[in-house]
């Protein structure tokens, strides 16, 4: 078994956005790339996930500007706000930290969104270009995984992949993904969710199962083949009471019990949740690059070491 060490891989690849952002910004006499990230309310976990996209925004030399709301802000509000940041030249990336409030549209917001600036790879015209192998923001986190996918050099080409989960951000593009005729991908794609009759025997069948449904420890040892590459999108907050905090962080798969049968997993944390924050730095760095293209006929593409942004 081999760790998919999502702290040391976005940590190498984190330094080389640095080393390419510093070269746009010393030698090349450009501004860097800005990110602003929208945040309504004061939900403990977006607390935490924004500070962190924050973070590694600063360490990489991005500039960054946090927005915030109160919860009860109205959706013409925000929406108004959104339309603002579009026609600035000077944003690159927009995010808007999900969830909402139960009052405001998600899918109004995501909509709102310029998607030339739709970093997080939701709007439906990036999942659109996604779908028809046209250049487009994938979604952070199904980049983040082919990213690590790629890193590993992990087989993907004829074997068959588990996906559990069928969300808009993760499951459907992680699916399309892997079976286009690309590497990573040229996988046979098979889909669970709730309804999925014999899902344990499904999984059980996969080389590749990536787990994305949100219940801790759903993935169990019966559910996984011996060799299987298994990648654990899941991360909530279990209750703990040997833990200072109350609870401690557990993903979709029961790591302990599941670990000796894999060839590759994805621990929990430092795996899957740090190359989501990889996968929307590196859009964003693309969306630059096109912003800075479109406003001055530079053509500069990004050089991360990848082939996911062509």
């Amino acid at each position: 078994m081999q760790l998919l060490d999502g702290k040391l891989l976005s940590t190498e690849i984190l330094a080389e956005m640095a080393a390419e952002v510093q070269q746009i910004v010393a030698v090349d006499s450009k501004r860097p790339p800005h990110l602003v990230a929208i945040l309504v309310g004061a939900n403990g976990a977006s607390e935490t996930y924004v500070a962190s996209k924050i973070r590694n925004c600063e360490l990489i030399g991005f500039r960054s500007t946090l927005v915030r709301f109160p919860e009860t802000v109205s959706q013409a509000e925000l929406l108004a706000r959104i339309i603002q940041i579009n026609s600035d030249s000077d944003i690159d990336g927009l995010i808007v930290q999900l969830p909402l409030p139960a009052h405001i549209s998600a899918e109004a917001v995501t909509m709102a969104i310029d998607a030339d600036k739709d970093v997080d790879g939701f709007h439906p015209s990036n999942f659109g270009k996604v779908a028809k192998g046209l250049d487009g923001f994938i979604a952070a986190t199904p980049l983040g995984i082919l990213l690590m996918m790629e890193r590993y050099k992990l087989e993907t080409k004829g074997k068959h992949v588990v996906v559990v989960g069928r969300s808009q951000i993760v499951g459907l593009p992680m699916a399309m993904l892997l079976q286009r005729n690309a590497y990573p991908g040229n996988a046979t794609v098979t889909i669970c969710h709730s309804h999925t009759r014999d899902i344990e025997e499904m999984c059980a069948s996969a080389d590749i199962l990536i787990a994305a449904l949100g219940k801790p420890n759903f993935i169990v040892p019966a559910m996984v083949r011996e060799g299987a590459v298994v990648i654990d999108v899941g991360l909530q907050r279990v209750a703990d009471a040997s833990k200072k905090s109350g609870f401690r962080l557990a993903g979709d798969v029961d790591f302990e019990a599941v670990a000796p049968k894999t060839s590759y997993i994805t621990p929990v944390p430092g795996g899957v949740g740090l190359m989501t924050i990889c996968g929307l730095l590196a859009n964003t760095l693309k969306a630059y690059k096109a912003n800075y293209k479109a406003k001055y006929g530079a053509d500069d593409q990004p050089t991360i070491n990848s082939t996911l942004h062509p």
